[in-house]
């Protein structure tokens, strides 16, 4: 019988990308918008007062991580919870908070006062020119 670890176990690994995908105050915020209903990026940047690009980027994310879909209409893009399984998952973690109170904002590893900030998340895209510069 073979021995499953921390590291090789899919099951874990899944789990860990899913909450890190939910790891972020804006794309939570986009999915508590996207519980009403489907949205489009100006809708979003309208409600949350983000950028285009952030909204956008974010959006990406949840996308990649199939827990939102984008639908095509002319040349908009509308974009919805991609299961709503997904409402019950976030509506067990306001319970869970509600039961440990302040314990989980006052952890010394992710509560408010720790250095690490939304945007240490999110690297700041760069672009490299990999074609030889002009003679």
């Amino acid at each position: 019988m073979s021995m499953t670890t921390v590291e090789s176990d899919p099951a874990l690994r899944r789990g860990a990308a899913l909450f890190h995908g939910l790891a972020d105050r804006k794309r939570l915020a986009i999915v508590r918008q996207l519980a009403s209903g489907e949205l489009r990026v100006v809708d979003l940047t309208k409600s949350l007062g983000l950028a285009q690009g952030t909204v956008s980027g974010h959006l990406a994310c949840l996308r990649d991580c199939g827990l939102i879909v984008g639908r095509a209409e002319g040349r908009q893009m509308f974009y919805s919870i991609a299961h709503p399984e997904l409402m019950d998952v976030l509506g067990a973690a306001e319970q869970l908070l509600a039961l440990t109170g302040e314990a989980v904002e006052l952890c010394p590893n992710y509560g408010p006062d720790h250095t690490h900030t939304d945007t240490d998340t999110e690297p700041t895209p760069t672009t490299t020119n990999t074609k030889d510069p002009a003679p």
